[in-house]
């Protein structure tokens, strides 16, 4: 198995180094023949120089585009089809890559679910965390115990399907989450420790909204009536307690009542269609669309611009 590693960073020189060495080390001792792409966003310090004097190939970013940008660029570079992301900041460890890649050939996407005893996510975070999962849980039909980690491991085609739908942002990861679910891919959880960060995380509490949008917007291109029913259901009990009500004061039926029963018809209509779309056209067609492949510069070559060129394997 060759792997490609791929480190987004944006403003990490005070950790980039050490994660590097660190995940060069295990590499090494667990005969992993490895390549590690670290994909600077932009930053405004010598994240660059630190990554490249660690041993990273690195590409770089005119400007600060995104967690998930970052990612999409190193994807679109990568050499191998087994690929590795992780975080640049130290929180992730390295150690659980080996395990995570030998359950890969048996899985399509294998997640480090942060569960583990030593468990280090700050409290501010917990509660928007927990709504999340279990909002992605209902979404997917599906056990998620951690649906936005960054340490995960997939095979490079089948993720580039996504291309077209996955966000720039850090819900990068939460949307690959759900539309693999979605689509019935085996995803297999392996527990991990989460360590503290070092530097100022990037991640504000009101992302959470960002994050539930995107949840919701993933589910409505490939499960619509796992949001449409719930609505058809409250608009038909409204309409039936309101009709029964109606009935017992007075022999018409109130106007409010008629307009919950043909709000739940349209609403089911609308449903409907939008579940026949989503399983008559499938996954979006990155070809069709047209996938960003990233628009990088090789660092410590001055040749220019370097266009990377998707691999557009279907399942």
């Amino acid at each position: 198995m060759k792997v490609s590693v791929i480190i987004p960073a944006y403003n990490e020189e005070q950790a980039v180094g050490s994660v590097i060495t660190e995940l060069r080390d295990v590499l090494h001792r667990h005969s992993i023949e490895a390549e590690i792409i670290v994909v600077d966003d932009g930053s405004g310090d010598q994240t660059a120089q630190a990554a490249a004097a660690a041993g990273a190939r690195v590409l770089r970013h005119r400007s600060n585009r995104g967690y998930g940008s970052a990612l999409k660029s190193g994807i679109a570079a990568a050499s191998h089809d087994y690929i590795v992301i992780t975080d640049a900041d130290g929180t992730y460890p390295c150690e659980s890559i080996p395990e995570i890649l030998a359950h890969l050939e048996r899985s399509d996407m294998v997640v480090g679910a942060r569960v583990g005893r030593n468990l280090k996510i700050p409290l501010a975070r917990r509660p928007a965390k927990w709504a999340l999962n279990r909002l992605a849980n209902y979404l997917t039909n599906a056990r998620i115990p951690d649906i936005n980690s960054g340490l995960r491991a997939f095979r490079r085609g089948l993720v580039m399907q996504y291309f077209a739908i996955l966000p720039d942002q850090f819900s990068w990861t939460t949307t690959i989450t759900v539309a693999m679910h979605c689509d019935k891919y085996a995803v297999t959880y392996v527990p991990i420790d989460y360590r503290a960060r070092r530097g100022i995380s990037k991640i504000v509490p009101w992302d959470a909204g960002s994050f539930a949008i995107l949840i919701l917007r993933t589910a409505m291109l490939f499960r619509p009536l796992r949001i449409f029913m719930p609505i058809v259901i409250t608009c038909l009990l409204y309409g039936a307690v309101k009709m029964t009500i109606d009935m017992i004061r007075d022999p018409n039926i109130s106007a409010s009542a008629l307009l919950a029963f043909m709000s739940a018809l349209i609403i089911l209509l609308i449903g409907m269609l939008g579940d026949a779309l989503a399983s008559r056209l499938g996954r979006l067609n990155p070809q069709a669309l047209g996938v960003p492949t990233g628009d990088f510069i090789e660092f410590g070559e001055e040749s220019g611009e370097h266009q990377a060129q998707p691999d557009m394997t279907h399942r």
